[in-house]
């Protein structure tokens, strides 16, 4: 649809400010409520585009009107996966099942069909992300919960790429559907933070304001390149490129964190890139 080169720069780019974002949201303490003031900052950033660019028409309002509720059950299952089960168990199981669960669906409901090379490095990409965050040990008879709910946190992943690709591409302009999704995504994850958290939410997000405002604008940039990239090219390469953020993400806690890397997570990170790369293949041929 476009030249690969630019397709490779809008998905790295979300993938590197999506690693920023999630930096500093963990470093906020309470993941919740600094979800909360990160998307209520996001919103706060985009206002402004709400008078440049032109309204939603009656389809963009229709897709956005799903849109919303598969964000919103993204993050019910996101904090649930968290609730039940270690990082180290969940992450590889909703970062690597999401590019695939969005390769099916973009077949299915947007008709993208992949070349062979693309399909063999989406395979390959995928795995490299799930053993590249896989914990040391096989998750136990007490995981199955925490798994379960991670792979409905991928499955939720890939419904809102999907529907937000269409959104983007339905929109006049992409920026319409991308400003009115930031403009109303804060509204779930706001009420689910002010009803957990009770009388103690305006403390509880007064100390993490500048973290959840900063990882609000890495996150504005990170969703607005991958909106953007879905209106370019196919869904699924989007969606297989963004989630080097885990590679990006150790790479800040290796530099900043003094966190290990590790050989395996360099063996996988060099498949990772193999299977990139026979993805670019697939878009150019």
């Amino acid at each position: 649809m476009t030249d690969g080169l630019t397709a490779l720069a809008v998905g790295l780019g979300s993938a590197l400010s999506l690693a920023a974002a999630n930096t500093l949201v963990k470093a906020g303490g309470d993941i919740l409520v600094t979800r909360g003031v990160m998307a209520l900052s996001a919103a706060l950033l985009v206002l402004p585009g709400a008078f440049m660019v032109p309204l939603p028409g009656p389809e963009t309002i229709a897709l956005l009107c799903l849109s919303l509720p598969a964000h919103w059950l993204y993050q019910t299952a996101l904090i649930r996966s968290l609730s039940k089960g270690d990082l180290s168990l969940v992450f590889p199981i909703m970062r690597g099942s999401a590019p695939l669960l969005t390769a099916v669906g973009a077949a299915l409901f947007l008709h993208e069909r992949l070349p062979a090379p693309a399909l063999v490095g989406l395979a390959v990409a995928s795995a490299s992300v799930a053993f590249f965050v896989a914990p040391r040990q096989a998750p136990g008879p007490g995981d199955r919960s925490a798994v379960l709910w991670a792979l409905a946190t991928g499955a939720c992943i890939g419904l809102y790429n999907v529907i937000d690709a269409a959104g983007v591409r339905s929109a006049e302009s992409p920026w319409t559907f991308i400003v009115w999704l930031f403009l109303l995504d804060w509204i779930g994850v706001t009420a689910a933070a002010v009803i957990t958290r009770g009388g103690t939410y305006l403390r509880a997000m007064s100390g993490v304001l500048k973290a959840g405002f900063a990882a609000g604008l890495f996150s504005l940039v990170s969703f607005s390149l991958a909106l953007y990239g879905f209106s370019i090219t196919d869904v699924a390469y989007i969606s297989a490129t963004r989630e080097t953020a885990v590679v990006f993400a150790s790479i800040m806690g290796w530099l900043v964190l003094k966190e290990g890397f590790g050989l395996k997570r360099s063996l996988s990170a060099l498949c990772l890139c193999v299977g990139l790369a026979l993805m670019q293949i697939g878009q150019m041929g």
